[in-house]
C-alpha cells in the first residue's frame, strides 16, 4: 500500500472512531461518556501500533530499509505531499482537542496515540518535520490562548501563510478553545515522550529536525507574559499534593503549576548531556534551543521558587529540577564571567540555605533509604525534607563550586591590566583589596566566604591538626556525594580542574605555615587535594575493585568513571611518594556510610558474563600480605598507618586491572580499555619499583 493511502487511512481512522466526541463541547465528561471515549482512544492506538508493527515487519522480511531516506522523512515541502500533510492536520487537531479535556485518562492516552503516530510517520516516512512543526505550534497556541492573548502570533502566520495547509490554523482554533495550563502541560508531555524515542533510535537527522523545530517554538513564545501569572495562591498550595495538581479539573494557579513541572522537565531532558554531542561550530550553532533555555534560566527560577509556593514536596521537586537543569547547562554553554557572576547572584538568591547548611552531618542507616519507596508515606513533611536536603545541598554546593573555581580560572582581556592577571598576586587574599576589580578575586571571595561558614574557627591552630582538619572537612565532602551517582564522578572530576597556580605541596615547615595560612589558594588546594580524595574515595567503596568496576561498565556513568580514573592515575604516577605515604586513618572509614556495590555486570548495564570471582586474584593478596609481613624494608614501613592505606588502594587498582584485562581478552568489556590498562600498568611498575626499596 502506498504511503499517501497509509495517511489517509490513518485519518479516516480517528476521524470515524472520535467524530461523535470531538464535535461536541466537552468542559467535563460524564461517566458514561468518558468511559466509552476511553475504548475508542484505546482502539485507535492499538490499531496504529499494529499498522505500525506490520510494516517494520514487512521491510525486515523483503531486506528493504525500514522507512525511505531521512531527507524523504524530513522533507514535506513538495506538492505531492500536500495530501499527506492535510491528514496530519485533521489528525493532530482532533486529537490536541481531548488534551484539554477534564479527565487525566483521556489526555494521558491521547498523548500517546500522537507519540504513536510520530513513530508512524518515522516508518512511512515524508512528513516528520512537517508533524514536529504541527505540535510545536499547537504548543505556541495553546500558551497564546490560555493566556488569553491572539491566537496566531506573527511568527505562526507568516510559518503557514504560504503552505498547502493554511487552514489549520482555522481548524485548529476551536479545539483550543478550551485549553488551559494542563493541556499545555499535556502538549509539552508529548514532545517529551517523542523527544525519549528519538534518543532510543539514535538517528541524527531526525534529531536535529526535531531540535531546529523546538528551538524555533521556543523563541517564539511570549515568556515575558508569564511575569503576571507567577503569584501563587499559598494558602490553597499548602494543603495540595501532586497527584491533586495533576488532576486536570484543578485551579488555574495549581494548573499552572503542573505546566512548570512538566516545561522545566523538557527542559532538563532537552539539555542532557549524553544527548548533545560537541561539533566545531559550537552549541549555539547546531542546537540553538540551548541557548534560549540559558535566556529563561532567570524567569524559570523566579516562577518556579516563587516565595509563596508554601508545598514543602512540590517546592523540593522545583529547587532540585531547577539545579539539575543550570547544573546540565553548564556542561554545554560557554562559561563566560557574565554567566557565570548571574548564576552565582540566582544560587545565593534561591538556593543560599543550602550553601550555609553544615557539610559535616552525622551518616546513618535511614540516610540509605530508597528515594521514592512507598514507606515516605509515613513521614512527615519535615522528616522528608532532612531525608532529600543533603541531596539538594550536594546540587547546590557543586554547582557554586563549578562557578566559583571557573571564574578563578578565567582569563580574559579585562583581566590583563588586573594585578591578580600574575597568578603569584592572588596567592595571599587581601580582605582590603579591590574584590570586585575582576573574576578571578569575585571566585575568590565566594570561596573564602563559604569556607568560612564550614571551616572550625580553630582551623589553622597548629600545622599537624590543619591537616587532620583538612582530611576530616574532605571526607564529609566526598560523603556528600557517594550515594550521587548521577553527579558523583562530575563533582570529582571538576575538583581535578582547580586551576594550576593552586595545585602546590603542603607546606611542611610550620615557619612558612603561618606565613600562607591566609591564602584562599593554599586553603582549597589542601581541602581538595586529589591525592586526598583518591585515597578517601577508594576507602569509601571498601576498595571493592568490583564497585569500580561496576561504575566503568555503567552505560550512565562509565565514561565520567572512566576519565576520573585516567586522571587521578596520572597524579598519583606524577606524585608517587604523596600517594605512598598518605593515610586515611583509622576512624575514617565507616562501613556504614560506604558505597556498595550494587549494579550487576550481567545487568541492563552490560552484556555478557564476569569470570570467577576469584580471578586467581588470591595470589595478589597473598604477596601483598608478604610484603607487609616480610623482612624487607619496604614491608616493615607499609605496616605503619600510610603504608597500610596504600597497600589496600595498591591492592584494589591491581585487582581492578586483572579483572578488566580478563574481560577485554574476553571482548566481553563495553569499550576499548587499553588506555586506562596503560595507565594501570604504569601504577604497577611502580608499586614493583617501590617494593625493592
Amino acid at each position: 500500500m502506498s504511503r499517501r493511502s497509509e495517511y489517509s487511512r490513518l485519518c479516516c481512522l480517528i476521524d470515524e472512531s472520535l467524530r461523535p466526541y470531538t464535535e461536541q463541547v466537552m468542559v467535563s465528561l460524564s461517566k458514561e461518556t468518558g468511559k466509552d471515549l476511553l475504548i475508542s482512544l484505546s482502539q485507535v492506538l492499538r490499531q496504529i501500533q499494529v499498522w505500525t508493527h506490520e510494516f517494520d515487519c514487512d521491510s525486515d522480511n523483503d531486506m528493504v530499509v525500514k522507512a525511505p531516506a531521512t531527507s524523504s522523512i524530513c522533507s514535506g515541502d513538495s506538492k505531492p505531499h500536500s495530501e499527506d500533510h492535510d491528514c496530519l492536520t485533521k489528525i493532530v487537531a482532533n486529537l490536541i482537542f481531548f488534551l484539554a479535556v477534564d479527565s487525566r485518562y483521556v489526555q494521558h492516552l491521547a498523548g500517546n496515540i500522537l507519540v504513536v503516530i510520530s513513530e508512524f510517520v518515522v516508518a512511512f516516512g515524508g512528513n516528520w518535520n512537517k508533524f514536529i512543526d504541527l505540535l510545536c505550534v499547537c504548543l505556541e497556541l495553546a500558551i497564546c490562548s490560555t493566556l488569553s492573548s491572539s491566537m496566531e502570533s506573527p511568527t505562526t502566520k507568516a510559518k503557514y501563510s504560504d503552505s498547502d495547509s493554511s487552514n489549520f490554523l482555522v481548524a485548529l482554533k476551536p479545539k483550543l478553545r478550551n485549553s488551559n495550563w494542563s493541556s499545555v502541560a499535556g502538549i509539552i508531555r508529548v514532545l517529551r515522550n517523542i523527544l525519549k524515542h528519538l534518543k532510543q533510535e539514535f538517528d541524527d537527522q531526525l534529531f536535529e529536525v526535531y531540535m531546529k523545530s523546538i528551538s524555533s517554538c521556543i523563541s517564539n513564545v511570549p515568556w515575558d507574559m508569564f511575569n503576571e501569572l507567577h503569584v501563587w495562591d499559598g494558602e490553597a498550595l499548602r494543603s495540595s499534593s501532586w497527584d491533586v495538581l495533576l488532576h486536570p479539573n484543578v485551579g488555574q494557579q495549581e494548573s499552572r503549576i503542573v505546566f512548570y513541572g512538566n516545561l522545566v522537565q523538557f527542559f532538563c531532558s532537552l539539555v542532557e548531556q549524553k544527548d548533545l554531542v560537541e561539533t566545531t561550530d559550537g552549541f549555539f550553532d547546531r542546537h540553538p534551543v540551548i541557548f534560549e533555555i540559558s535566556i529563561l534560566v532567570p524567569k524559570l527560577l523566579a516562577w518556579c521558587l516563587d516565595k509563596d509556593l508554601s508545598n514543602l514536596c512540590i517546592s523540593q521537586y522545583f529547587r532540585h529540577k531547577m539545579l539539575m537543569l543550570i547544573i546540565r547547562l553548564s556542561f554545554q554553554i560557554h562559561l563566560e564571567g557574565s554567566i557565570l557572576l548571574s548564576w552565582l547572584q540566582l544560587i545565593h538568591k534561591y538556593f543560599q540555605d543550602l550553601l550555609l547548611q553544615p557539610i559535616t552531618q552525622l551518616e546513618s542507616a535511614e540516610d540509605d533509604c530508597l528515594e521514592g519507596s512507598p514507606f515516605l508515606v509515613n513521614f512527615s513533611d519535615v522528616e522528608i525534607n532532612s531525608r532529600t536536603s543533603r541531596h539538594l545541598q550536594g546540587q547546590a554546593v557543586f554547582l557554586f563550586l563549578r562557578c566559583s573555581f571557573s571564574l578563578v580560572s578565567l582569563r580574559g582581556r579585562s583581566d590583563e591590566q588586573c594585578s591578580c592577571a600574575n597568578p603569584n598576586s592572588c596567592l595571599t587574599f587581601d580582605l582590603n583589596s579591590d574584590l570586585e576589580c575582576c573574576s578571578r578575586k569575585k571566585g575568590l571571595l565566594e570561596l573564602y566566604e563559604w569556607l568560612q561558614v564550614h571551616l572550625p574557627v580553630d582551623m589553622f591552630v597548629g600545622h599537624e591538626l590543619y591537616l587532620e582538619r583538612c582530611k576530616s572537612f574532605s571526607l564529609s565532602f566526598l560523603r556528600l556525594y557517594m550515594h550521587e551517582d548521577d553527579i558523583l564522578f562530575e563533582v570529582l572530576l571538576q575538583l581535578l580542574c582547580i586551576p594550576d597556580c593552586v595545585e602546590r605541596q603542603v607546606c611542611q615547615e610550620k615557619g612558612a605555615f603561618q606565613e600562607v595560612k591566609d591564602d584562599i589558594l593554599f586553603h582549597v588546594s589542601n581541602l581538595f587535594n586529589p591525592i586526598r580524595l583518591f585515597h578517601l574515595f577508594l576507602a569509601e567503596l571498601l576498595y571493592d575493585h568490583q564497585v569500580l568496576l561496576d561504575y566503568l561498565i555503567s552505560k550512565d556513568m562509565g565514561a565520567s568513571s572512566a576519565e576520573y580514573l585516567l586522571r587521578c592515575l596520572r597524579i598519583v604516577c606524577n606524585s608517587w611518594e604523596v600517594f605512598v605515604e598518605f593515610s586515611v586513618g583509622g576512624k575514617v572509614v565507616n562501613e556504614s556510610a560506604c558505597k556498595k556495590r550494587k549494579l550487576l555486570i550481567d545487568g541492563s548495564d552490560f552484556k555478557g558474563e564476569l569470570p570467577p570471582a576469584s580471578l586467581k586474584d588470591d595470589e595478589v593478596s597473598l604477596s601483598l600480605e608478604r610484603e607487609c609481613q616480610g623482612d624487607h624494608t619496604y614491608g616493615r614501613d607499609c605496616c605503619r598507618s600510610g603504608g597500610l592505606s596504600f597497600e589496600k588502594a595498591k591492592e584494589c587498582l591491581l585487582s581492578l586491572k586483572k579483572s578488566i584485562e580478563s574481560l577485554h581478552q574476553k571482548n566481553l568489556f563495553p569499550y576499548n580499555p587499553e588506555v586506562l590498562l596503560r595507565r594501570l600498568a604504569r601504577f604497577q611498575e611502580l608499586c614493583v619499583k617501590s617494593r625493592k626499596y
